[in-house]
């Protein structure tokens, strides 16, 4: 096993407050020292990504604005 320097547990929550791109970058920040909790930050990152992705729409769907009315004034 590789030289493992144990990081912070506050590197979690670059990815809960950016995303994919702080999961991102917490990755390539975490990579060499602690291989595991990089790929845990970036793995948290694209989950908080889709739900959140999966949350807009579901919102979005719910507003009257955003449906389609098809009414033609001609």
């Amino acid at each position: 096993m590789e030289n493992v320097k144990p990081r912070s547990n506050g590197w979690y929550a670059l990815p809960v407050f950016l995303g994919w791109i702080g999961g991102l970058i917490a990755y390539f920040i975490l990579r060499r020292d602690d291989p595991r909790k990089a790929k845990n930050c970036l793995y948290l990152g694209i989950i908080l990504g889709i739900v959140g992705l999966i949350l807009n729409i579901i919102i979005i769907a719910q507003m009257p604005e955003f449906t389609p009315s098809f009414n033609a004034n001609i």
